[in-house]
Parts: C-alpha cells; structure tokens; sequence
C-alpha cells in the first residue's frame, strides 16, 4: 500500500484525479477539508479550544456549533485568529489522518491511501507520505472552471491565486505531476502510465536484491 498526498492549486481539478484512481485501483480517500470540519463538531477536543478562542466573536449558531460563513467573516479580517485557528486544527487533522492510513496499512486490502488537502505542502505532509502528488491546469483552464463552475469572479479568482503556491512550488515538493489540462481519459492515461512505472522499478528491485 502506498500513501500518496494529492495538492495542487484551485480549479486544477483534483477530484478528477482522484475518480480516475478510484476506477483504476482499490483507494481509500481522505479530504482534509472534510475531515477537519468533523474534527470542529462539538463534543469535539478541537472544538473546546476553539469555543475558547471565538468566545468573545459571534459565530456560534444556536444549537452551539460553529456558523461557518461568520466564521470565515472573521478570519478573512484577522490573521492572528486564522493563525491560532490552524494552529489548532490542522495538527489534529494530520494525527487523525496518520491514524486512519496506519489502520489501512494493516488491514492490507487497498492499493493508495491518499490524502486530499490544498496545503499538503505547507503543512508539510512530506514527512508522513510516501510520494506527493501535483495536479497541474494552466491558470487560464484554471480561471474558466472556477468562473463557470463556483460563479467566481475575475477578481476573486485572481485573489485566491496570489494566495496559493507557484507552479515552481509545486514541482520543486511534489515527486508525480498529474496534468489536468485536458479531458478525463487524459489523466487516466497518465495514472496507468505512473502505475506502470511503479511496478517496473518494484520488479527491478526485487531482481537486484
């Protein structure tokens, strides 16, 4: 079982990847997103420290849990907040994850594990995947799905780019780069393609050995 982290900027498409890889191979996924949206649940450790942190701050709803679009008034005009906010979850994030892969890992039944996240990099999950993963569209293919598929605007497209990694970023961490220029069988093509290499260079050293 391998465990590969899948990053890459906004409108590249990484859900594409990742259904092309569920076709392909046995995969267990994990959205960092998702997973730290749990882990922010009340009842929760993380939910308690951010309880803490927001008391003074309207962002609760009335049953108690967080009220994420106020939420993210917040963090948009405070750095600080948002510093101590990932300063909280992204840790647990990461433990939960490096838990869930190593009960995959003995249960054996799956090809990849692989984690979805934006900041793969930043968060440095280099250090707990096996390979890191880059998915690549141009900025202007890029532009044009988050136009046409989210409603973005121009200038909020342009924002969110100059907040995220350069391509040159990308490629200097990841170890595969997956191009999502094109259509879906593209990127299966591509994925067949890094299989195939695997096993080859598996078998050669399993000869040299």
């Amino acid at each position: 079982m391998k465990f590969i982290g899948l990053t890459g900027g906004v409108g590249a498409g990484k859900t594409t990847v990742l259904k092309a890889m569920k076709q392909l191979y046995r995969v267990r996924i994990l959205i960092a997103d998702e997973i730290a949206h749990e882990l922010m649940e009340p009842g929760t450790v993380c939910y308690r420290k951010i309880r803490e942190v927001f008391a003074a701050y309207d962002i609760w709803r009335s049953d108690g849990s967080i009220h994420r679009p106020k939420l993210a008034e917040v963090l948009f005009s405070n750095e600080d907040l948002r510093r101590q906010l990932n300063e909280i979850v992204h840790p647990a994030v990461k433990e939960y994850i490096i838990g869930e892969v190593e009960q995959e890992r003995q249960k054996n039944k799956v090809d990849y594990v692989i984690v979805e996240a934006a900041l793969l990099i930043e968060e440095h999950y280099d250090t707990i995947c096996d390979e890191l993963w880059y998915v690549y569209a141009s900025p202007d293919i890029r532009k044009k799905r988050l136009m046409k598929d989210r409603g973005y605007t121009e200038q909020k497209v342009e924002q969110i780019f100059a907040a995220q990694l350069s391509d040159d970023a990308y490629r200097r961490h990841c170890r595969r780069v997956i191009d999502n220029s094109r259509d879906e069988q593209y990127v299966i093509e591509q994925i067949k393609i890094l299989y195939a290499n695997e096993e080859k260079q598996d078998g050669d050293t399993e000869c040299r050995q």
